[in-house]
């Protein structure tokens, strides 16, 4: 008989089992939003089956066990040989596999494909973080690789397979590719002008656009991938390579790894120093041009971190109210608590608006046209400037709605908040984003005439979002010395665009609740401080995640 002492009571149960896609109301409809009638229904039946996936009880093991046991460096064999092999558990080669399988490396020539792919991202991102760096790269590398026509032609359709076929071999024999990416360098991190890795051509071998490299990289995330995009300084200045990992003969390409990173988070997935040593290498683009050709790589993996940080936000909201509703304390359940739905209602806002930022977005990218890559010029570093910066802060605030249960490592809410700050940093830090959306401002006229006229559509529909607008022309209006106030006016950038899209499409107690917060100043300086007159039990209940 089990002693009284070791009943367990008023615990809530895990949250497991259950639709992340469909239990996600902000995701689904505005994935449904974004896509032709013809498609919803199709694209509806993939992301249920997906998020029926993430929420199982199977992928939730292999989240936990790819982070409990982090990749491992093998530089030689039994023998002495180099080999630089990284070693990943079985459960990273799974979620990689289902992440391959959903199709979140093929979104380009599909219709509707980016925002199909962000959704399933978004869905797939709240089983575990790290194994998506590959997937974001690979799914990001292809615009790159279309400056070169034939580079496309070869690696295109290995990239957006959806098969994932592991292990060092030539890509030519492979059913699918992954790619990484290496760009900074210890001297210069963001700053890649000043990288020095150097690239000699090949060309009077008669081996037209091969280089070899010489140089280091400092971050190069996923060296067990096939190909990598790298800058390095050519004779024509800083141009974009394609370096394979298994040269066509069979041969391993020069891929010196010389540690792993030991990091904060983001455990599962392996960031290597790498050294080129005479390592072969094709060109990308144009010599002289490796910025401009690299940047739409850059920009796809910035849209990622804005998906990546609204991922984790969902998971962490979808847990602290899914235990709130089960644990009792002071007379009742604490989702019923005045001040505790106060704190769950504003952490729902800031993940629902992240959503749905994010969607459209991944939108823009589907539409194509001039006046929405104009506004993917100004939004993206503005969308990933705010969204990243917000996750930690409401991560820290959902575990503690956990109380002593969220700093415990099986809640799994440790792993989201030291994963919280990553997307802030990776693809540029928050002052590279603001800084970059300044450029924008000031070199791109049609960026912002294109921002405005989206944030426009609002107009009208409510007074505090109007007002934001009208304070945002003047501060963009006096832009002498706008570089010390960068981060304040992308601050307001994002949020003024969050607020327009929740405004048109939300439902009206979560647009009320933004703009009375985020947009009208009625808002403390932590969650929990929404103005206690607003329809804050409905949020929460949108926010549910019902297993």
């Amino acid at each position: 008989m089990t002693p009284p002492t070791h009943t367990v009571t008023n615990q809530a149960p895990p949250l497991v089992g259950y639709d992340v896609f469909t239990a996600d109301r902000a995701l689904a409809e505005s994935m449904a939003r974004h896509l032709p009638s013809g498609l919803r229904d199709a694209a509806s039946e993939e992301l249920t089956a997906l998020g029926r996936a993430a929420g199982s009880a199977q992928a939730q093991e292999w989240g936990r066990l790819a982070n409990e046991n982090p990749p491992n460096l093998h530089t030689h064999d039994r023998y002495g040989h180099r080999i630089d092999e990284v070693e990943f558990h079985p459960a990273w080669h799974r979620l990689l596999g289902k992440g391959v399988s959903a199709g979140l490396t093929a979104a380009w020539d599909r219709e509707g494909g980016h925002v199909r792919r962000a959704a399933a991202f978004l869905v797939w991102s709240q089983v575990e973080a790290g194994h998506t760096c590959p997937l974001s790269m690979t799914h990001a590398a292809v615009p790159a690789l279309r400056s070169s026509p034939g580079l496309a032609a070869e690696w295109e359709p290995r990239l957006t397979s959806r098969v994932y076929d592991a292990g060092l071999r030539p890509a030519a024999d492979k059913a699918g590719a992954l790619f990484g990416m290496g760009m900074t360098e210890k001297q210069g991190g963001s700053d890649v002008r000043a990288n020095t890795t150097r690239a000699v051509p090949l060309a009077e071998a008669g081996d037209a656009g091969t280089y070899l490299l010489t140089g280091h990289k400092w971050f190069c995330s996923a060296p067990m991938s096939d190909g990598f995009l790298v800058l390095a300084q050519a004779p024509g200045g800083l141009s974009c390579f394609l370096v394979p990992r298994v040269l066509a003969d069979g041969s391993r390409n020069v891929f010196a790894i010389q540690r792993l990173k030991d990091k904060l988070g983001n455990r599962s997935n392996a960031s290597a120093e790498v050294e080129f040593d005479g390592t072969w290498a094709r060109l990308v683009g144009e010599e002289g041009r490796g910025v401009r050709t690299i940047i739409e790589m850059v920009a796809a993996t910035r849209l990622d971190c804005v998906l990546g940080s609204a991922a984790l936000m969902r998971q962490a909201v979808a847990q602290a109210v899914h235990h709130t509703a089960y644990r009792s304390a002071f007379g009742g359940v604490l989702i019923d608590k005045p001040l505790m739905r106060n704190v769950l209602a504003d952490l729902a806002l800031e993940s629902e608006a992240a959503t749905v930022l994010g969607l459209r977005l991944a939108a823009a990218y589907d539409d194509g046209g001039e006046d929405e890559r104009a506004l993917l010029r100004l939004a993206v570093p503005a969308a990933k400037y705010w969204v990243t910066k917000r996750c930690t802060p409401l991560v820290v605030e959902a575990l503690e709605c956990l109380g002593g249960n969220g700093y415990v490592e099986e809640s799994g809410m440790p792993r989201l908040l030291r994963e919280s700050p990553l997307n802030s940093i990776w693809e540029g830090s928050g002052n590279v984003q603001a800084l970059d959306a300044l450029r924008a401002l000031q070199r791109e006229p049609r960026a912002l005439n294109a921002y405005l006229r989206e944030v426009g559509r609002a107009r009208g529909a409510d007074h505090r979002l109007d007002g934001a607008i009208k304070d945002l022309l003047t501060e963009l209006a006096d832009l002498e010395g706008v570089e010390a106030r960068a981060r304040r006016v992308v601050e307001r950038m994002a949020l003024v665009l969050q607020g327009s899209l929740l405004v048109r499409f939300a439902p009206p107690e979560v647009a009320d609740a933004f703009c009375a917060s985020r947009l009208g100043g009625d808002w403390g300086s932590a969650f929990g401080t929404l103005p206690h007159t607003l329809d804050l039990a409905s949020v929460v209940e949108r926010a549910r995640a019902v297993a």
